[in-house]
């Protein structure tokens, strides 16, 4: 069969060598979380809790006010000691619970359900709402609203994306390596609660060993494959993914229900399988914190609200002096101007990269029309003319040009020898244009 891909794209150098062959390991516990009630996208969570309160590990501290929202809950048993506004790795301010740790680890009552695949679609999906589970890939959609397609788009395949095409971060890889057999269960739960027979697995090429290990873990379920893709970001995109392996278009301002599809993360599956194994809330993830400039890169199992210094710390702290560190990858990630910020659901790595590897560009030169950016755009959108047009203040004449079409994969400013910070100018126009 040959390796699945879609036109476009380009070839960062993947620097997955330096976390890939860490094992998962437990952080220390925190001594205080700092949990925000706005870790997805969507409406805000109504406080359920006041300062003084005590609270056990898995307790629901801030609950959902609209359909599309999540739950929030306590990573830790403790004491709320303060709610206030916090900022989270974009700069952005919100209300948040802290919760001093008083390390007795003691949970709320959960519901086990040994024989969780006899449960109906809907008690599936009431399992994932209740915990709380958002798509952990990076933009925390929560996962109840994918899985509640309207009758008049039918779904018919379920893709779980282990493409993790963003260098530096091994989290999925890690998980796919370690726990194979509670992705493809979590992949069942999903093709459950969606009434689908069909389930696919797209996995890049350059991790051979994940990809045996999932194939090994999924023989014998019927419908369930597992795709080995071509090494290219960005890879791990929906639509790129969609186009790759189901071979369908998700049209221009669609989402991939339009074509039949949901896609879900690696991560996200794994959540779904202990809230509907376990009745296990999301309360921690897998953190990749990685990059040149830290002394000992690892991959962490991170409870939500853990402050990334901390995890700076576990890893051995700084190799030498740091000009950046990153929520997330190098090309769609955040950098962070305070390391006093929490973990959140949606918190896929954390890359420390040294004065050496980051160019201090003095400006950035105009565009020389030379297309680099339109023949890699995985969307087949014309950045340049974005970017030329957002810089002039033109914004509403972005829309033309299918401003909301561009899912800001950076590969665009990661090609342009003008060095133009196309994706920010994207972002900026975004900003300021109702869609």
């Amino acid at each position: 069969m040959a390796i699945a891909t879609f036109k476009g794209g380009i070839h960062p150098p993947d620097k997955k060598e330096l976390s890939k062959g860490k094992n998962i390991s437990p952080t220390k516990p925190p001594k205080r979380v700092v949990i925000p009630l706005v870790q997805h996208i969507g409406a805000p969570c109504k406080l359920a809790v006041g300062v003084g309160q005590e609270v056990k590990k898995g307790e629901v501290i801030g609950t959902p006010e609209g359909f599309v929202s999540a739950p929030v809950h306590s990573s830790v048993s403790g004491k709320v000691i303060a709610i206030g506004d916090f900022p989270l790795a974009t700069g952005r301010m919100v209300t948040s619970v802290v919760i001093e740790n008083d390390g007795k680890e003691e949970w709320t009552s959960l519901k086990d359900n040994p024989d969780y695949m006899k449960l109906s679609p809907d008690e599936l999906k009431g399992k994932v709402k209740d915990a709380g589970i958002v798509g952990m890939g990076g933009a925390a959609f929560p996962a109840h609203v994918k899985l509640s397609p309207p009758k008049e788009k039918p779904v018919d395949v379920v893709i779980l994306n282990g493409a993790e095409c963003e260098p530096y971060l091994t989290a999925d890889y890690r998980l796919m390596l370690e726990r194979p057999q509670d992705v493809v269960e979590g992949l069942k739960i999903l093709m459950r609660i969606l009434g689908v027979k069909k389930g696919f697995i797209g996995i890049e090429n350059n991790k051979p060993d994940a990809v045996e290990a999932v194939k090994k873990a999924a023989s014998g379920e019927p419908g369930i494959q597992v795709y080995a893709l071509e090494v290219k970001y960005p890879q791990g995109a929906e639509k790129m993914l969609i186009k790759a392996i189901a071979g369908r278009e998700v049209p221009p301002r669609g989402l991939p229900m339009d074509v039949g599809v949901v896609v879900q993360n690696i991560g996200t599956a794994v959540a779904i399988y202990e809230a509907a194994r376990y009745g296990k809330p999301l309360i921690e993830r897998v953190v990749t914190v990685t990059g040149e400039g830290i002394k000992e890169p690892k991959n962490l199992m991170v409870k939500i609200g853990t402050i990334v210094s901390d995890l700076i710390e576990e890893c051995g702290g700084f190799k030498s002096e740091t000009a950046k560190v990153i929520s997330g990858g190098p090309m769609m990630g955040f950098a962070m101007y305070s390391l006093d910020v929490p973990v959140t659901k949606g918190t896929s790595g954390v890359l420390v990269l040294p004065e050496e590897d980051v160019v201090h560009a003095e400006g950035f030169g105009p565009c020389i029309r030379c297309g680099r950016c339109i023949d890699i755009c995985p969307m087949g959108l014309m950045p340049s003319m974005l970017s030329v047009l957002s810089e002039k203040g033109f914004y509403e004449e972005t829309k033309d040009y299918n401003l909301f079409d561009c899912f800001e994969c950076g590969s665009c400013t990661y090609v342009c020898p003008s060095k133009r910070p196309i994706v920010q100018f994207i972002r900026l126009a975004k900003s300021l244009v109702k869609p």
